[in-house]
């Protein structure tokens, strides 16, 4: 495993000294995918791993050595059953649609049940879109604290799921408190393209028990949902929470009362903040009682919004769209 740059894509600059602090901060990781793309940024006291080969998946985050994501421990089994883990990406579109054909931006898609870039939920239903482990990002650029890598949508096979030809980029950057995600959709010329990805980042307080966590939420609007997880268009308002994780169990969609939101669990004097920059509009918040992780996921659009149109947004031929959001790790005290 190794930091690299893409020969003739990348920006010059990255000095011997740099490339010797990357290959021995790799060569920390253990790589159980042997993706020989796995590229590892410092910054300060923290480091992050993404797999650019399978799907951009962020598989470590670690704080002064300690490890701040979850799910992590079956890597292989996830890459082939499709399941989230980490930092995984969820595109084209996050959480669920309410059946296997859309319309949206003057085309209709007819989801094939059999297809391999799919993934279904226990109701059967379209989840969190290709899996990860189904889409090779090129890397463009990759220096000690800085990732970006590119992922063009224009192969048939793609095109079944998601009928719109685009080009998408991410950065990952790496400070000595947060890790920030940006993403770009750059529409193709032919026509628009519908906006409905998010990510769904798994963390964890290290050395300290769930129900010790302490949450805080801000005041949202709470999406009112039926029983397969779809929203019904129904909403309440949400004031928010400040308080121990304790037993509570969350499954639950949120339209954000603006594009910047702050979500965060804490203790044993650590704070995990999940904060929301640009082009996310709503969020999830998935924290199961009995496991040992909470997962605050940007989304640019609701659950369902390829199928509903609800809060979908479109960027226009030839036009981009930006989404940006950092996981920052400060004191709670």
């Amino acid at each position: 495993m190794k930091s690299w740059q893409k020969p003739g894509r990348a920006r010059a600059g990255k000095n011997r000294s740099t490339m010797t602090q990357s290959r021995q901060s790799n060569a920390q990781f253990a790589n159980p995918l042997d993706d020989p793309s796995a590229t590892t940024l410092t910054a300060g006291d923290l480091e992050a791993v993404f797999l650019p080969a399978h799907g951009m998946l962020g598989v470590s985050l670690r704080h002064q050595g300690v490890e701040i994501l979850r799910r992590l421990q079956h890597l292989e089994a996830a890459a082939a059953k499709g399941s989230t883990t980490g930092i995984p990406f969820l595109y084209p579109w996050a959480n669920r649609l309410a059946g296997h054909r859309y319309e949206a931006a003057g085309q209709t898609a007819e989801l094939d049940p059999a297809s391999p870039l799919l993934h279904f939920d226990a109701n059967g239903l379209p989840m969190h879109g290709v899996p990860w482990s189904h889409l090779a990002w090129d890397i463009m650029e990759a220096r000690q604290d800085r990732l970006t890598a590119g992922l063009d949508w224009s192969s048939a096979e793609r095109l079944a799921v998601f009928p719109f030809r685009h080009r998408l980029t991410m950065t990952a950057s790496l400070q000595a408190d947060s890790l920030t995600l940006e993403t770009e959709v750059l529409a193709g010329k032919q026509g628009p393209v519908p906006v409905s990805f998010g990510f769904h980042p798994y963390i964890g307080v290290p050395g300290l028990p769930r129900a010790e966590w302490c949450l805080t939420l801000p005041a949202m609007r709470r999406l009112v949902l039926d029983q397969r997880g779809i929203p019904t268009g129904r909403e309440e308002a949400y004031s928010g929470l400040n308080g121990p994780l304790g037993a509570r169990d969350f499954d639950d969609g949120f339209a954000l009362a603006g594009e910047r939101a702050a979500f965060c669990i804490a203790g044993a004097g650590r704070g995990i903040f999940v904060e929301l920059l640009e082009g996310f509009a709503n969020a999830q918040v998935f924290a199961p009682k009995d496991a040992d992780y909470i997962a605050f996921e940007p989304m640019t659009a609701p659950a369902n919004a390829l199928v509903s149109g609800e809060g979908l947004r479109l960027v226009e031929p030839g036009g981009r769209f930006r989404a940006a959001f950092r996981i920052r790790i400060g004191s709670n005290a």
